[in-house]
């Protein structure tokens, strides 16, 4: 029942390195989120009050391998909301563009954090109090299935399995 929170969307960083690289997709307006995440967290954590169970910056694998790297061994798994994660259009353009999955690319600014149901609402205001987490969201919850995978639910009532266990 724990939930799942991003700071904001996810897959700008790589998509942005990805665009300038290959020469890409030049008319697409993509920027990095690089940036720290100490203020996000520095937010946070007074507001905590137990509530917050662990943060994860996706840099690498993006959101899709930093939730795999959480849930591995663990019993529970995440069940993703599609709808709910932030992913700009832009990005999911280029992912269109050349056939990438946005929930497996870089993040360099971002957090991603699992907390309780009762501190969620308040860790949320605290992050979207702030420029860097103005767009942070709920993206899912926690299943003890026992599986220890991460799992997406279409906007259209299917799903998929995110891989990217280490």
């Amino acid at each position: 029942g724990d939930r799942v929170l991003v700071s904001g969307p996810v897959g700008d960083h790589e998509a942005a390195v990805f665009r300038a690289r290959e020469n890409v997709g030049r008319d697409m307006a993509l920027v990095s989120d690089c940036a720290p995440v100490n203020g996000l967290v520095a937010a946070m954590a007074p507001v905590a009050h137990g509530g917050l169970r662990v943060m994860r910056d996706p840099t690498r694998g993006g959101l899709a391998t930093a939730l795999n790297e959480l849930v591995h061994g663990s019993g529970c798994s995440v069940v993703l909301h599609e709808e709910a994660v932030p992913v700009r259009p832009e990005v999911r353009a280029l992912c269109d563009l050349v056939g990438f999955d946005p929930y497996h690319l870089a993040c360099e600014g971002r957090l991603v954090a699992i907390a309780s149901p009762e501190a969620t609402p308040t860790l949320l205001a605290a992050l979207q109090a702030l420029p860097a987490g103005r767009e942070a969201a709920v993206i899912g919850e926690l299943a003890g299935d026992g599986r220890g995978r991460v799992y997406l639910e279409t906007a259209f009532g299917g799903g998929r399995v995110l891989g990217g266990i280490p």
